[in-house]
């Protein structure tokens, strides 16, 4: 784990503390005729090396550095103006599963390896239900109670912001949960409440009122069962 903890550290330092704008814009500009996107390169092999602090590690670190640079080759190539923000988030991902994956290699540890643990897939599993899952699951069971006048609320708030609002206050739940702290969920229930009280308050809507309330209390609820189940099960594990 602390390799690659060491290794997602050059990530962070190659890719965003020590990459000037530049660089990005040049890169951006000129592609793979950038003397920049060569040194992104070398850097990064320079520091994933560093960082690991085993000669063993070098040729580990020049793979690390050369599929960098063919991901972020493909970016270059392929991303538009409408989508580089598509195109960042893939090449992050993509960055981070080459770490994991050398890694894996590096300590022998094959890709089986995820499939053998059992706290993976019980975290894997909670994360995933307190997502998407239960957002349809919630949508579905208040939409009986859904204000006339909801939609006319929506011009000036941002597309599906309710949406992700809700995960990340269930992820944010479930963490705390696994954490053991328990008066941080208050804590961000009690600042939920006070950025919608001043909507709910122009909206001098009761029914839109009680709507939301029973959203978020179902969305707490479900994150924190969840939570419970998935730490229970942590718990007996040999």
């Amino acid at each position: 784990m602390i390799l690659f903890i060491k290794l997602l550290l050059a990530h962070l330092l190659g890719d965003f503390i020590w990459q000037p704008n530049s660089w990005v814009a040049d890169k951006e500009t000129k592609k793979h005729k950038s003397i920049y996107l060569y040194l992104h390169i070398l850097l990064h092999g320079v520091l994933a090396a560093a960082l690991a602090g085993e000669i063993e590690f070098i040729p580990y670190a020049i793979l690390i550095a050369v599929t960098h640079g063919i991901i972020d080759l493909i970016k270059l190539n392929f991303q538009k103006k409408k989508t580089k923000r598509t195109w960042f988030v893939a090449d992050q991902i993509a960055h981070i599963l080459i770490l994991i994956g050398i890694v894996l290699i590096y300590q022998n540890k094959g890709i089986i390896y995820f499939w053998q643990d059992n706290e993976f897939w019980i975290l894997a599993t909670g994360i995933l239900l307190v997502t998407k899952p239960t957002s349809i699951f919630i949508k579905t069971i208040i939409s009986i109670w859904s204000p006339e006048n909801e939609n006319s609320h929506k011009d000036n708030s941002l597309a599906s912001a309710g949406n992700y609002i809700g995960i990340l206050e269930r992820l944010f739940v479930f963490g705390f949960i696994l954490t053991g702290h328990f008066e941080a969920i208050g804590f961000l229930l009690a600042a939920k409440s006070i950025f919608r009280f001043g909507d709910l308050k122009e909206a001098k809507d009761r029914k839109l009122t009680e709507y939301v309330l029973i959203g978020t209390l179902i969305s707490f609820g479900i994150a924190i069962v969840v939570g419970l189940i998935v730490q229970a099960l942590l718990l007996q594990l040999p």
